[in-house]
C-alpha cells in the first residue's frame, strides 16, 4: 500500500516565546521488508535559526533545531510517500515463555535491535504488580512467545476502554491500568510492562494510522491520528512482531512506523524548552491517503 502522508502540528503560546531547543522525531525512516519511504520533509515556521538532521540510537530521524527570535507560535509539518507492506502469515515457530530467556542471553549482538534493550524497566514502563498478576493469568497454558503476546494483544483491548480524555501525556501505567481506561500510548506501556515482566523483550512504536470514513461517508480531511503499538521480540526465528493492543489486531498496512524505542520517552514527537509564560495550546492534524 502506498500513501501521501501530511502531518501538521501547531503549537501556540499565551506571550511570545523569547527563545527554544525541540527535538523532533517526525519523519519516516526505510525499514526492509516493512515499509519505503519514497520522500518526506518536514517544514518549521518560524524557521530555526539552527537545524540538524541525524539518527539517534534506535534508527529514528532526529530533527534538533534552535529558535532565538520571539514567535507566539511555531508549526511542523511533515509530508511524505510511503509504501507499507503486507506483514506476511506467520508459521508460529516461537519458543515457549520458559525457553525466551535462553534465547536472549545467546543474543550477542547490541545493535539497535537487540532484544537486550527492551527486557528491564525504562522510564515510562516500570514493574507493575497489577499488571504482573493480570499478565500472568492471561497467558496461563500459553504453548509459545507469540501465542502470549497476541493473547495479551487481545486481552487488554477487551479489558480497557479507549478514552480520548481520560489520561494526559503524562498518565503512569498504573495509573491508566487501575482505571480501565486511556490512549493508545497508556494500552501500549501496559502490554510493554506485562510482557517485560514475563522475560519478553518488547518495545514502544510511534506512527500514523490510517483510519476509514463509515461505509458511504467521504473521508474527513485531518481525520487520521498519531498511534502507538508494541514490538514484541519473538525469538531468534520470528525477531520482531508488532501487535496494536488499541485494536486488537497484528500491525499492518495502516500502521506507518515513525519511531521506535524503549517507551514513549525514546520516541516522543516533540520535546525540549522554551522561555515563555502563560497558557500553551496545540493542535495536531493526519491524512494518510491510499494511492493504490
Amino acid at each position: 500500500m502506498i500513501y501521501d502522508i501530511r502531518l501538521s502540528m501547531r503549537y501556540h503560546y499565551g506571550s511570545p516565546a523569547m527563545g527554544g531547543r525541540h527535538v523532533l522525531r517526525l519523519l519516516p525512516y526505510n525499514i526492509a521488508g516493512v515499509q519505503q519511504v519514497e520522500r518526506a520533509q518536514l517544514v518549521i515556521e518560524p524557521a530555526p535559526h539552527t537545524r540538524s538532521d541525524s539518527v539517534d540510537f534506535y534508527g529514528n530521524v532526529t530533527t534538533s533545531l534552535v529558535l532565538t527570535n520571539a514567535h507566539d507560535a511555531i508549526d511542523f509539518t511533515m509530508t511524505a510517500r510511503v509504501q507499507r507492506t503486507r506483514p506476511e502469515d506467520l508459521f508460529d515457530t516461537t519458543p515457549s515463555l520458559a525457553g525466551i530467556a535462553a534465547q536472549v542471553a545467546g543474543w550477542r549482538d547490541l545493535s539497535r535491535a537487540s532484544p537486550h534493550h527492551y527486557l528491564m524497566p525504562s522510564p515510562r514502563v516500570i514493574r507493575d504488580a497489577d499488571v504482573a498478576a493480570w499478565a500472568r493469568d492471561v497467558v496461563a497454558g500459553a504453548p509459545t512467545v507469540f501465542d502470549a503476546a497476541n493473547r495479551l494483544n487481545c486481552a487488554l483491548h477487551d479489558l480497557m476502554r479507549y478514552d480520548p480524555d481520560a489520561t494526559t501525556v503524562e498518565t503512569s501505567l498504573s495509573e491508566a491500568f487501575a482505571a480501565r481506561h486511556g490512549v493508545c500510548q497508556d494500552f501500549s506501556h501496559i502490554m510493554i510492562a506485562a510482557l517485560r515482566d514475563l522475560g519478553v523483550p518488547a518495545g514502544y512504536v510511534s506512527g500514523l494510522l490510517r483510519t476509514s470514513p463509515p461505509p458511504g461517508q467521504p473521508r474527513l480531511e485531518g481525520a487520521d491520528a498519531m498511534h502507538a503499538w508494541v514490538a514484541v521480540w519473538c525469538g531468534r526465528e520470528l525477531g520482531w512482531v508488532q501487535f496494536d493492543p488499541t485494536n486488537a489486531v497484528r500491525a499492518g498496512t495502516d500502521h506507518i512506523l515513525i519511531a521506535t524505542g524503549r517507551d514513549y520517552s525514546d520516541v516522543a514527537p516533540v520535546k525540549g524548552v522554551l522561555r515563555s509564560s502563560g497558557a500553551q495550546t496545540a493542535a495536531q492534524a493526519v491524512d494518510v491517503v491510499p494511492l493504490d
